[in-house]
């Protein structure tokens, strides 16, 4: 989760890292720190965001690291902040991931005479390779590694060698590639302002940068990486005018949906679906709002195809792995580097399966290990809290769903039609956030609230909870409208409101019956509906109103309206809702 840069080149070091850190705080943001070397190491670490800081002068040297942290061994502090160095303040260190072996390592150093500063496993790193210098960081760093279980992705420098050594193993990193200088980070957005060229590096590589260039090394053999040229440019990582990120990428909605679904409909859907053949089931694996993205892929899937869909956690896939017949399983991550999402895609591989990505970063991991991926378009992302990946994550799950649906062609014609229509009707929600935004300022009061729905509305009900808990601090929970009688009916009251997900379909009359339940137990109730409904008006507080569409897709226009009402909640209650507290955009470790 942290964020990484590197810089090696001849503009000042300092001021690139603190740009580029800037831009990769959402990785992390409880303390920061930069390393400057020229001859000798300047080093300046803080607690706090960076993106607080407007200027800060660390040296004039043109080479460099820097860091932003999101704490997993000790507490935000100066001591625990990165850069770490060695005991004569000569090598400094950076790093992404866990060290799982670093108290064993942290003990035998110790013995050795090490003097230890933090309580970070990241301070193993720069004593190691203190360990075994001589006068070559590039060695130090190869016999370093050997000895470290885990995970990393990390960038070394020595006071008095020009040159920067970088590793990578189970954590993202990529080598940004100018024109006499070269750039290290953990996400292309870091350095786009300064070179769209960048190398997606693999793991077991090593870097060497040096002025007259850079090498990689794998299992200790030169290896030959390609340049790819990033189809972003610096102002999508910019807010350009907009007050937060958040909102910013929920006005790119409509664009995001135009951007995806070209890439794979014409007048039909232009979509190679040979990995399927012959499947006896689909497992759907991922994390956080990406999973809710496959609970509804699984109610579409099922719907127009009759393949039976499984989808499961990640992370709990990990610990209990089942796969029977021939399966096809299909991962999904925003960002292709989720810990928990490439571990479950390796045990599915292993298990037989042919394994299929959904993710929005060309030459993540996530690509490497698929035997297929389907890329999303939503650009970067710099919100935590995920909005329009998340619609196009839908998108393709649709057009994957209707390439294998068994239903007529006018029909299969008829749906293509209504997702064409998506992008005006994400529109129309946007020109009407002001109405959302007047129910948001009622909400803002509350400290608790419940979210439900039925059929494909429940996952809708899951996500929308999940946007109010994360961004706005107040506890939301996402439940099946059915389920409310076998417990949860405990909580309500008039200080728990219900977002009640109302969906046009045979769930409908059921759902009027569960809101009138809880009515009956004196909550607030507002519900998402269609805009041609008039009969939810009689059963609830307050409506936000959607544009209508076809039952399947409605979790695209619900969930657009979730993002906004959680958004201007959070705007109301004062929380910082591009960085929540305690979270990270992109989670690389387990």
């Amino acid at each position: 989760m942290c964020g990484i840069v590197g810089y090696l080149g001849f503009r000042r070091a300092d001021e690139v890292i603190i740009s580029s850190l800037k831009r990769l705080e959402y990785r992390g943001y409880d303390s920061w720190g930069v390393a400057i070397g020229n001859g000798k190491l300047s080093l300046v670490k803080k607690v706090g965001a960076i993106g607080d800081v407007e200027e800060y002068s660390i040296g004039d040297g043109t080479l460099g690291v820097g860091h932003t942290r999101w704490a997993t061994h000790g507490k935000p502090s100066e001591s625990n902040a990165h850069p770490h160095t060695d005991c004569k303040n000569n090598i400094a260190v950076v790093h992404n991931g866990i060290i799982s072996n670093f108290q064993m390592l942290k003990e035998k150093l110790i013995e050795e005479g090490h003097e230890f500063k933090s309580e970070t496993d990241t301070e193993v790193i720069p004593h190691l390779i203190e360990k075994y210098y001589k006068n070559s960081i590039e060695d130090a760093v190869i016999n370093c590694i050997v000895n470290l279980r885990g995970s990393y992705a990390f960038v070394a420098m020595c006071a008095n060698e020009r040159k920067l050594v970088a590793c990578r193993y189970k954590s993202p990193l990529i080598l940004g590639v100018g024109d006499k200088e070269f750039f290290l980070a953990s996400d292309v957005t870091a350095i786009l302002e300064y070179t769209s060229r960048i190398v997606y590096l693999q793991d077991g590589d090593i870097v060497i940068l040096t002025d007259d260039g850079f090498k990689i090394l794998n299992d200790c053999v030169e290896v030959d990486r390609q340049i790819e040229l990033v189809p972003w440019g610096i102002k999508d990582a910019k807010k350009s005018g907009y007050d937060h990120f958040m909102i910013k990428e929920i006005h790119e909605t409509p664009k995001v949906v135009e951007d995806t679904l070209s890439e794979y409909v014409s007048d039909e859907i232009e979509l190679d679906v040979s990995f399927a053949a012959g499947i006896s089931e689909i497992l759907i694996i991922a994390c956080g709002t990406s999973y809710h993205a496959g609970l509804i892929g699984k109610y579409v899937i099922e719907g127009l195809t009759g393949i039976p869909v499984r989808v499961e956690y990640a992370s709990e896939f990990n610990y209990h792995p089942l796969l029977v017949g021939r399966p096809l399983a299909i991962a999904i991550t925003q960002s292709g580097e989720t810990a928990d999402t490439l571990e479950a895609m390796k045990k599915a591989k292993k298990f037989g399966a042919r394994v299929v990505t959904i993710t929005n970063v060309l030459g993540s991991t996530a690509t490497r290990i698929a035997d297929h991926t389907l890329y999303i378009r939503a650009g970067p992302e710099i919100c935590v809290a995920a909005t329009k990946s998340f619609i196009a994550q839908l998108i393709v799950l649709y057009v994957l769903a209707l390439k294998l649906a068994n239903l007529p062609r006018h029909e299969i014609n008829e749906l293509i039609l209504e997702l064409k229509l998506i992008p005006e009707r994400i529109q129309r929600i946007l020109d009407a956030k002001d109405e959302i935004e007047k129910i948001a300022k009622r909400l803002a009061k509350f400290e608790n609230m419940m979210y439900v729905g039925r059929g494909i509305g429940y996952p809708i009900a899951l996500e929308g909870a999940l946007k109010m808990k994360e961004i706005s601090y107040i506890h939301a929970e996402g439940y099946p409208a059915g389920e409310l009688k076998h417990g949860p009916f405990a909580l309500l009251g008039e200080k728990t409101p219900v977002i009640a997900s109302v969906i046009e379909d045979p769930t409908y009359e059921i759902m009027l019956n569960n809101i009138k339940e809880v009515k009956a137990r004196d909550s607030i109730v507002v519900a998402i509906a269609n805009e041609d409904d008039k009969e939810i008006d009689k059963y609830v507080d307050w409506v936000v109103k959607v544009p209508k569409t076809n039952p399947m897709f409605s979790p695209i226009t619900q969930s657009v309206a979730l993002q906004i009402l959680a958004y201007y909640t959070a705007k109301e209650r004062g929380c910082e809702i591009d960085k929540p507290r305690h979270l990270a955009k992109s989670v690389t470790v387990e």
